[in-house]
């Protein structure tokens, strides 16, 4: 199991890319602490997890809360006796629109959601990775705003290209005491955000080159390659697992 008796935190951990990783993570062995703000839905996920013989705990609240990010650190310390890696997955897009005409408090949420919350999970974390002798932190990050500019989302681009800053700062900074930090760059995927609407999902499909979604499964797979010993040389990436979005013109 490639995560057997880690410590492992979990945001946006509710549904999609994060409650696949839930499940998955659980299976290889970790020990987890999930976090989203729908209590409802994280008590259903820990439930099936706990089922099947799962080490798992959840604390519901705000990713945009520094005290949200310190008190999922300490639950993991207090159950599991410290903490060995974090996939901080939360995020929003927000209301998508051209930057003169958009809302500024749209702009400073989508900031606060996606790259504040970034650095409120490094700021608690890392010292309690410190303890255990190292670590891995993996951020979601976008394809929007690295390899291609989407109109609309000026604002969620900004935040997301941020937070690949944010990933290579803090792997110069740690890695020296083995603490790797990567970003994880998805494609279009099949969660709740990307709607019901199929005409729209036949057109995301072709933005890719495999002319398909990821299903989120697929992303929590990656994001268990960088969390685990497998990618023990891998620090300061912005891994892309876009299906091809970023190379396909056609």
């Amino acid at each position: 199991m490639l995560l057997e008796g880690k410590s492992i935190i979990i945001t946006g951990a509710s549904s999609g890319i994060g409650a696949a990783a839930a499940k998955m993570f659980a299976a290889e062995g970790a020990k987890l602490v999930l976090g989203a703000r729908r209590a409802e839905l994280l008590e259903r996920i820990v439930n099936e997890i706990s089922a099947d013989g799962g080490e798992v705990d959840f604390i519901a609240g705000d990713v945009e809360d520094s005290g949200y990010a310190e008190e999922m650190v300490k639950r993991a310390e207090a159950r599991f006796g410290g903490l060995d890696g974090a996939f901080n997955n939360a995020g929003a897009t927000g209301n998508i629109g051209p930057i003169p005409d958009m809302d500024e408090s749209n702009w400073h949420r989508v900031m606060s959601v996606n790259l504040n919350s970034g650095f409120y999970a490094a700021k608690h974390q890392i010292p309690a990775m410190r303890k255990r002798g190292g670590g891995s932190i993996v951020f979601t990050s976008s394809f929007v705003g690295h390899t291609v500019g989407l109109p609309g989302m000026g604002a969620y681009a900004a935040a997301k290209a941020g937070l690949i800053g944010l990933t290579q700062v803090l792997a110069t900074e740690h890695g020296p005491e083995n603490i790797r930090v990567n970003a994880l760059l998805p494609g279009g995927t099949m969660t709740p955000m990307a709607g019901e609407d199929a005409a729209y999902h036949e057109i995301v499909r072709g933005f890719h080159a495999l002319k398909r979604m990821a299903d989120p499964s697929e992303i929590a797979q990656a994001a268990l390659f960088l969390l685990s010993d497998h990618a023990s040389f891998v620090t300061g990436t912005a891994m892309i697992a876009d299906g091809g979005n970023s190379i396909n013109k056609l």
